[in-house]
């Protein structure tokens, strides 16, 4: 009697959790995720170096010290 009870709860009840993804498909995502990001990250840093170079924006102080290292150099003093 037991048995037959427990086998009408499992089929009566469809799929309790439908939405639910796997693994993989998990890390499928966030691998894609991180690649959009990345490609983004990329391409906003070299369109900061192309209006460096064209001189539409200011650098800041890393960029200076790696465009123009001399201007640091404190032997001309």
């Amino acid at each position: 009697m037991g048995e037959e009870t427990e086998e009408r709860q499992q089929e009566s009840i469809p799929n309790p959790t439908p939405d639910r993804i796997t693994a993989a498909q998990f890390l499928n995502w966030k691998r894609q995720k991180n690649a959009d990001a990345s490609a983004k990250k990329a391409e906003v840093a070299r369109k900061r170096a192309e209006d460096i170079a064209a001189g539409i924006v200011q650098m800041n102080g890393r960029e200076l010290f790696q465009h123009e290292p001399w201007v640091f150099d404190n032997s001309l003093y």
